[in-house]
């Protein structure tokens, strides 16, 4: 059963994802990449090969190791291995180290109407903020964001799946029915918490990493599709 829109105006439950939902992230990845590509310059190899080299060691890592910038220069060091055939050396580990320098330094940049939504949102709904990755990046971010004050509780979890929003669910004793799961991610925002039996809000993010695509049932009324973040006031 769906919340139909007169419903969805009482108190509900909203559970926001973090990057590339209320701030930018896989686009500074994104620009990592595409310097990593012009650098590494393969013989033979075009920057879509390459990429799809990328893409199978970074889907193995996130399975190994979880996900952050270590794990990508991780997946950046073995992919230069992999193309040249040899141990990368320490120049090369040094020139990865430097490409990546705009992962560290990167501040916060919120997505448009982030902040003057929450705020309203605040208002007449309880708010939580579930994210994944490596808890010290994370909570960097989240230190940063200016937006904790809005959420009953924020947690930093190693993978989004239908076993957290289960446990999502008996942490806070709400009812599923009455609770959506709003991101950019149908892998791991959207997917999941539809098969634990919340409502979900998918707002994508064109710059979304390509290892959370997934295919969202277009028949699903569980899922409220929005082209931006402030839309979810005309909702909500």
């Amino acid at each position: 059963m769906t919340v139909d829109a007169t419903a969805r105006r009482q108190a509900q439950v909203l559970i926001f994802d973090a990057d590339d939902t209320l701030w930018e992230n896989n686009v500074v990845f994104e620009r990592v990449i595409d310097d990593f590509l012009a650098w590494l310059d393969h013989p033979t190899l075009d920057r879509v090969q390459i990429r799809a080299v990328l893409d199978d060691i970074e889907r193995a890592n996130a399975v190994a190791h979880g996900y952050g910038s270590k794990v990508f220069l991780r997946s950046l060091g073995e992919c230069l291995e992999r193309l040249r055939e040899r141990p990368a050396t320490d120049a090369e580990r040094q020139e990865i180290d430097r490409l990546a320098v705009a992962l560290v330094e990167h501040r916060v940049e919120l997505m448009p109407g982030v902040a003057d939504a929450l705020d309203e949102l605040a208002g007449r709904h309880e708010l939580l903020l579930l994210t994944k990755g490596d808890q010290v990046e994370q909570q960097r971010k989240l230190d940063a964001c200016g937006l904790l004050h809005h959420f009953r509780a924020a947690h930093i979890v190693a993978e989004k799946n239908v076993e957290v929003y289960q446990w999502l669910l008996r942490e806070h004793g709400f009812d599923p029915a009455g609770a959506w799961m709003i991101g950019n991610s149908p892998k791991s925002d959207i997917l999941p918490a539809r098969a634990a039996g919340l409502n979900a809000v998918f707002i994508p993010n064109e710059n979304t990493w390509v290892l959370e695509d997934d295919e969202l049932d277009p028949t699903d009324a569980g899922v409220l599709r929005l082209a931006e973040f402030r839309d979810l006031l005309r909702h909500f």
